[in-house]
């Protein structure tokens, strides 16, 4: 028999409610399930607890063809926790893994290492090599190994199916509202800053350059808030993409330019929240030409804020 790392799992006598996935963007719907698991476990006096994948099972299968990362496992892990869940588990996803039956994977990891008394999948979960796992099996094995199993059903937002890839649409077409709507908070990627060549320093408008370790869902020029550098978020704007005119990159790089802030924050590690798309990244022909569309492209981020709070008032 086939039997996979479990050593970081928790093991003992007190049983676990809980739930699996990816939680790709901790999205409305999985907040629900999360908030379900959390009441669950209190009625039942057992542990609530999350088990999600690293990498996701698309990832380790094929990562030119995997969809691009909602969030990172850092921001992932915080958001899960705050929800009340009081054990984040991350099993590997290997080739082990990947290749355990269906029922093995119930046996050992959700039964030995997980203690699982109760358990709840989304409606269209599927589990174990060849995603031959259904909620069906689940309630079959749990009859004879001593746990119950549910499905939540879709979560609907506008008569609209919350789901990562939706957000990612979203993402991808410049609906950041929208997006924000599914999501239950603007969409964020998290990083540290990094050294950069000192371009926007030189052309009158320093930046954070925040290098990312996946493809972002996204591309352009954005209104930002940041959290990490002040008590409160610093307001500011960002191009995220390849910085097509002077020096182009192999690798998407975030770009943040914080507005009325000039502490050094290098080093540090910074929540990076879009909240409106103002245009595509795109090629000039120029250094003066493009300095001229990042004045704009302040000037229109600060307009943005300027307009936010005047409806708040």
């Amino acid at each position: 028999m086939r039997r996979i790392a479990l050593a970081h799992l928790p093991q003992g006598n007190v049983g676990t409610a809980l739930t699996l996935g990816n939680f790709d963007g901790v999205h409305r719907g999985h907040q629900a399930m999360l908030s379900r698991v959390v009441q669950e476990a209190g009625e039942r006096g057992l542990v609530p607890m999350a088990l999600t994948f690293e990498p996701y099972p698309r990832e380790f299968f094929d990562r030119s063809t995997a969809p691009p990362r909602l969030t990172s496992l850092t921001l992932k892990y915080g958001w899960i926790t705050r929800m009340g869940v009081e054990q984040v588990r991350v099993l590997r996803f290997n080739h082990a893994l990947a290749t355990l039956s269906a029922e093995e994977f119930v046996r050992q990891v959700l039964v030995h290492a997980c203690a699982v008394r109760w358990i709840l999948v989304g409606d269209d979960f599927r589990f174990g090599a060849k995603r031959q796992g259904d909620l069906a099996l689940l309630q079959h094995l749990g009859r004879s190994l001593g746990f119950e199993s549910e499905a939540h059903p879709s979560v609907r937002v506008d008569g609209e199916r919350v789901s990562s890839s939706a957000i990612r649409a979203l993402l991808a077409a410049g609906q950041l509202e929208r997006a924000a709507i599914l999501l239950g908070r603007p969409f964020a990627l998290v990083g540290r800053v990094g050294y950069g060549q000192r371009l926007g320093h030189a052309l009158g408008f320093p930046t954070l350059n925040l290098a990312l370790r996946h493809r972002p869902p996204l591309s352009g020029v954005f209104v930002v808030e940041v959290c990490g550098p002040a008590p409160h978020p610093v307001l500011g704007v960002a191009s995220l993409g390849y910085r097509p005119t002077v020096n182009p990159l192999v690798a998407p790089l975030l770009e943040v330019h914080l507005f009325d802030f000039d502490r050094s924050l290098y080093g540090e590690r910074v929540e990076v929240r879009f909240l409106h798309k103002l245009r595509d990244e795109q090629h000039f022909d120029d250094v003066e030409t493009m300095v001229r569309q990042i004045e704009r492209d302040a000037a229109a981020a600060r307009s943005y804020f300027a307009d936010t709070f005047r409806k708040l008032c």
